[in-house]
């Protein structure tokens, strides 16, 4: 008979529930869905093999941490905003530029976000930048990471829209808490002063404690034509290159090779 601590805590069971039926209704009610979903067929391996009581216990738990992990990392991906998966071997290192392909094994161990550096990818459009910058995210989140994507103007948006509704300091907390930012397509806009000190000030807050990367297509020359103010674009140089890995992405663009490569296909197709 079940002691009365248990049925006090578990009153909807009845006595004369056949035992698979009380082991999932307790498995609903303490949030176990895997061992709700896997205990039966667990429970016969078991017997099969004739396990001891606690390999079989090893074995549910197992199931129950494994669907955990897998879920988290889902959910981590969810809302990490990427607007695609995209995957670091599925780059080509001989299409990468030359100094990407050189480097990526080393940023693939993510080291650079355990010491809160940051990863700058500047070069000219299509050769690489956002594969590389997605694929390290979503490495990052695999891993266990918090990651947030999102664009600069995305961005800037966001920030002016929580300041109209004096939300700034919650949403300055939770961009400072992300282990990893990545702010594409950086120099595709240019800001007026008060979206560029927006946006410092909020690159700022992660600098030498938390990992950002940027993408541009601009030489840190030219930051002056999208910050306008010269001042505050040395500073911004200065904050986000501190220790920074910088990486030179000027090369051959890969959608134009694989923009060559389609009309090649369609036009085998029509021969």
């Amino acid at each position: 008979m079940m002691p009365p601590l248990f049925t006090h805590f578990i009153p909807s069971i009845s006595m004369q529930t056949p035992t698979h039926q009380q082991i999932s209704s307790l498995c609903k009610e303490l949030r176990l869905p895997a061992i709700r979903q896997q205990f039966s067929e667990i429970a016969q391996q078991a017997a099969t093999q004739r396990l001891d009581y606690e390999q079989f216990l090893l074995g549910l738990l197992k199931e129950e941490y494994e669907m955990r992990v897998e879920n988290r990392r889902k959910v981590a991906l969810r809302q990490a905003g990427f607007p695609q998966l995209k995957y670091l071997p599925d780059l080509s290192l001989e299409d990468l530029p030359a100094e990407a392909a050189e480097k990526l094994s080393l940023l693939e161990r993510l080291d650079f976000m355990r010491n809160g550096q940051n990863l700058i990818l500047a070069g000219n459009p299509g050769t690489g930048k956002t594969h590389m910058a997605i694929g390290l995210g979503v490495k990052a989140c695999l891993q266990g990471y918090k990651v947030l994507f999102t664009s600069v103007s995305r961005l800037l948006t966001q920030i002016r829209e929580s300041r109209s509704q004096k939300a700034l300091r919650m949403i300055e907390n939770r961009f400072e808490k992300y282990d990893l930012v990545i702010c594409d397509e950086f120099g595709y806009i240019s800001f007026d002063k008060e979206g560029a000190e927006l946006l410092f000030t909020h690159l700022s807050l992660r600098a030498g404690h938390k990992s950002t990367i940027i993408t541009t297509n601009l030489s840190f020359d030219r930051w002056k034509e999208i910050f306008g103010d010269p001042v505050l674009t040395a500073a911004m140089v200065d904050r986000l290159t501190h220790r920074a890995y910088i990486i030179n992405m000027n090369g051959k663009s890969y959608r134009m090779k694989e923009t060559k490569q389609w009309l090649q296909k369609e036009s085998a197709k029509k021969e």
